[in-house]
């Protein structure tokens, strides 16, 4: 046998070899669970899912991860939502992690604060990332006490970045690895209005979701980034989580507005929130080239400045927005995602 031909083979064995592997992971059973935790403010439920295999009882620390979503939509429309027969949530769950999302209290399920059903102009900004952070802790610790284990993986978007590496920054003895998809760092957030009062959370309707999502991708390459139905779907369970938004003339998705503050007291004004030199555990930084939210220079100020962690790496996908979980390239996040949850953990 040629050289030549050897190769064509090993190139099609590795083809069959991968076609198969996720075949049986998509065939593996998963069960789902949803719960509330109490918050450590009073009166406030956080709401909880969980996926894992069926039959699995028991989970090692490097085996468990919580998502946390961003500033706008819930976090099941965003990690559980099955598209091709398949969400983020179950694509790790299926390789053996016992896998959770969580929506912040303003968002999906979790309690709303009272000032939500009230005139938005009426109230501060809601929700802040310090009370966002007093959420993760609690459903963390909850996570911790119901596997009996010392530590969890923390995947966070967006806003979600910033919570979940705050987080960390305090309680480095709580989680393995950080994901930072679409990280938030210091720079010009250029699709965040800067200036003017803020009420306490914002509106958004599902055709401005869109064209914002749509925003910087190549007007030639807008038509099949999304594969067809994808955002309808998106859309409809999206605008389902705010039944009171909903019903609104004409329906809209309302999220708290803690987080635009926070934004430009902070990022656009050029002040941390928290020190990336703080962050001690293995951090991945990941999102596309396309993303005007978290542009690539703010995942690159941040790598430069994670100089305690044990390892760090970087990643861009191409062709790719804000929001590549839910486009035609979202397998390369799925993949390279989990690459950095199954590897080894490295020591110096």
């Amino acid at each position: 046998m040629t050289a030549h031909r050897i190769v064509l083979w090993l190139t099609l064995l590795a083809s069959v070899l991968a076609v198969a592997s996720v075949a049986v992971a998509q065939s593996k059973t998963l069960v789902s669970e949803d719960y509330f935790v109490k918050a450590s403010d009073p009166g406030i439920q956080i709401f909880v899912r969980n996926k894992r295999l069926k039959g699995v009882k028991s989970f090692s620390s490097d085996k468990i991860v919580l998502f946390v979503h961003g500033a706008t939509y819930p976090a099941d429309t965003s990690f559980d939502l099955q598209l091709n027969g398949l969400s983020w949530m179950d694509y790790i769950a299926q390789r053996g992690f016992d896998t959770y999302l969580m929506d912040l209290r303003g968002y999906s399920r979790s309690t709303r604060p009272p000032e939500m059903s009230q005139p938005a102009d009426k109230n501060p900004p809601l929700v802040n990332t310090d009370t966002a952070i007093r959420d993760v802790a609690a459903v963390v610790d909850n996570i911790l006490a119901r596997r009996h284990v010392s530590k969890v993986n923390l995947i966070g978007w967006s806003w979600g970045t910033m919570i979940m590496a705050g987080y960390t920054t305090k309680n480095n003895d709580k989680v393995e690895r950080l994901v930072l998809y679409a990280p938030l760092w210091v720079g010009n957030v250029t699709t965040i209005p800067m200036t003017g009062q803020l009420p306490a959370y914002r509106t958004v309707s599902m055709a401005a979701a869109k064209n914002r999502w749509l925003t910087g991708v190549p007007e030639d390459k807008k038509k099949d980034l999304i594969p067809e139905g994808w955002f309808e779907k998106w859309a409809a369970a999206t605008q389902a989580s705010d039944p009171e938004g909903a019903a609104m003339n004409p329906p809209v998705l309302r999220a708290p507005n803690g987080v635009l503050q926070d934004i430009r007291a902070y990022w656009g004004a050029g002040k941390p929130y928290y020190d990336p030199a703080q962050l001690k555990v293995p951090v991945l930084l990941i999102n596309a080239e396309w993303d005007a939210d978290t542009p690539l220079a703010m995942s690159q100020g941040l790598f430069e400045k994670l100089t305690n962690a044990p390892y760090k790496r970087r990643i861009i996908i191409g062709e790719g927005t804000h929001t590549v979980i839910m486009e035609r390239n979202r397998m390369q996040l799925f993949r390279e995602v989990q690459l950095f949850l199954d590897e080894p953990r490295q020591t110096n």
